[in-house]
């Protein structure tokens, strides 16, 4: 009966859509990570001046403090034009592009950070594990929550495109930015690894980004294809006649 593959491939592209949903943002083992996500950021003084840069419409004053190069495993992202991110849109924020939460240095070295969950939120990276030993084997000081500021499109198409798990590698300016469209808006950056709670986060407006590796190909290709034969092979089943669906 026609009905029969009809079914089995809805059953078998549901089946091949969730575990590839599960599977295509896992983080990959350290063996699997570039030796510069092993390295520590790389921070230094700088005496760029301010500069101006436009988003959106909105004209920002953008003001170095450091210069900072950092590769590290995508462990959490935000995008910061999300549906539900509502405090960027009333701040007027079109420059902060995404927020990637990364790990380097000692955690890349150790398979611990394989064993945490990671979530983000409009201006934090979370971090939480219910092993003990899990958790004095994490270094939280080679973790970072990075907002990406950038005004050129091409880097700001690299920086959406990143996904949790892949490998990345972004430098420029960690900076305080700021605009006076309606109002005054100002936003400022950690210079340090080491502090906690609101404004540990570093602003980095971003001069170069690429992905050093995409991680779980196979897995993201799977998702597309396993997607595009379910919404077939539902549409052929809603096609048939109604008692040939049984």
């Amino acid at each position: 009966m026609a009905s029969a593959p009809v079914r089995y491939l809805l059953v078998g592209s549901a089946a091949l859509f969730a575990v590839a949903a599960w599977q295509r943002d896992a983080l990959p083992p350290p063996s699997a990570l570039d030796p510069a996500v092993r390295g520590e950021p790389l921070q230094q003084p700088t005496d760029a001046a301010p500069f101006q840069a436009s988003a959106g419409g909105i004209e920002y004053t953008v003001r170095p403090v450091f210069t900072y190069d950092l590769s590290g495993l995508v462990v959490s992202k935000h995008d910061a034009d999300t549906w539900w991110d509502w405090i960027h849109k009333a701040w007027g924020d079109e420059l902060n592009v995404t927020d990637l939460c990364v790990i380097w240095g000692a955690n890349a070295r150790s398979a611990n950070y394989r064993e945490l969950e990671y979530w983000g939120s409009q201006f934090e990276c979370n971090v939480r594990t219910g092993s003990t030993e899990v958790w004095r084997g994490f270094d939280m000081t080679a973790l970072s929550n990075n907002h990406l500021l950038t005004a050129d499109p091409a880097i700001a198409r690299t920086l959406k495109s990143v996904r949790v798990g892949d490998q990345v590698h972004f430098r420029g300016y960690l900076a305080e930015y700021s605009h006076d469209h309606g109002f005054h808006f100002v936003r400022g950056t950690s210079t340090t690894r080491t502090d906690t709670g609101n404004g540990a986060c570093e602003t980095v407006y971003a001069i170069d980004a690429e992905i050093l590796h995409a991680g779980n190909r196979g897995w993201r290709i799977a998702f597309k294809l396993a997607a595009a034969a379910f919404g077939g092979s539902l549409l052929a089943w809603l096609a048939l006649p109604f008692r040939a669906r049984g």
